[in-house]
């Protein structure tokens, strides 16, 4: 027997517990899917000072916590499960879940947000995952290294979004570009090399992290001359892109090239009717934790009109 619910919320980061907090106020009774990783991307940041509300900043996991022990108090149910099956094509939206329940949906939140790409080298996620240096978000983090040496790796617009940025805040950046050129537009490449305190290494890799507890240094290698450079610093941000967690909605949702989906204007609503999409799933462009529980709250907001406009509740 497949379970019926008014609203069902795939994700479990701000956006998902945000539309989670405002559609149990609206008594739409929602169901919240945590995914594999209960809290999403602020459960691997440790220090979050630039969320409204929290003066004294707090911890990313605790967060996530008191956002969703604020969901769960007006009513939603939380289940640690992943949805990895979806069926949008009638009125009413299937999906079921690892454990095979199958769950029949009047409305649908996808709040499944983003991941982000990590190069893969030795200490990267111990450091990114315990406070030790390394992160994927230079506005989220930078702030922690002000008047420190500091590198970006990448090469597109948000690594030079990036590197400005902590330019503004460092006394030296280094940037890690893999080839003789850089993929940012062009703009973005002016400005970066403008900056007299960006220092760009070409055709370089990066080789090796350096530290214990907290990141000392890199190595990287240049691949024409195979030279080894070692750099300290106290701060190391990978920027080569974000994957959105959406891949078990592709053919059913619009989504851009890299598979965000994409969500019709000053609203959250997707090419399926009664299936709304926030937070990181659909923002490629700001990636913020108050940007993304904005967007809950829309999708939750939409949610409730659509379901009052069909007379469900």
């Amino acid at each position: 027997m497949a379970e019926h619910v008014h609203c069902l919320i795939i994700g479990s980061g701000p956006a998902g517990y945000t539309a989670a907090v405002y559609a149990a106020r609206a008594n739409l009774k929602p169901v919240l899917y945590t995914g594999n990783q209960p809290g999403g991307q602020l459960t691997i940041t440790t220090d979050v000072e630039n969320y409204p509300g929290y003066p004294d900043g707090i911890e990313g996991p605790q967060m996530m916590m008191h956002f969703q022990k604020q969901a769960e108090r007006f009513g939603t149910e939380v289940r640690y499960s992943m949805i990895n099956k979806v069926d949008f094509k009638g009125p009413v939206h299937k999906v079921w879940a690892e454990d095979g329940t199958e769950i029949h949906a009047d409305t649908v939140v996808v709040s499944t947000g983003a991941s982000a790409k990590w190069l893969g080298i030795d200490k990267e996620k111990f450091f990114a995952e315990n406070g030790g240096g390394v992160s994927a978000c230079a506005v989220c983090d930078g702030f922690f290294y002000k008047g420190k040496e500091v590198a970006v790796v990448g090469a597109g617009d948000t690594a030079a979004e990036e590197a400005l940025y902590l330019s503004n805040l460092c006394p030296k950046v280094h940037m890690i570009v893999r080839r003789d050129e850089m993929r940012a537009s062009q703009i973005m490449q002016d400005r970066v090399k403008k900056k007299e305190n960006i220092i760009i290494h070409w055709n370089s890799n990066t080789k090796e992290l350096l530290g214990d507890k907290e990141i000392t240094g890199i190595k990287i290698q240049n691949s024409k001359t195979e030279e080894i450079t070692e750099i300290p610093l106290s701060g190391f941000f990978v920027a080569i892109g974000h994957k959105p967690n959406t891949d078990i909605f592709k053919g059913w949702l619009d989504m851009d090239e890299t598979g965000y989906i994409i969500t019709k204007a000053d609203s959250s609503k997707t090419n399926i009717d009664g299936v709304f999409a926030s937070g990181d799933a659909q923002d490629h462009v700001y990636r913020q934790a108050v940007t993304a529980a904005g967007t809950g709250c829309m999708a939750a907001l939409d949610a409730e009109r659509y379901l009052g406009e069909k007379g469900i509740v």
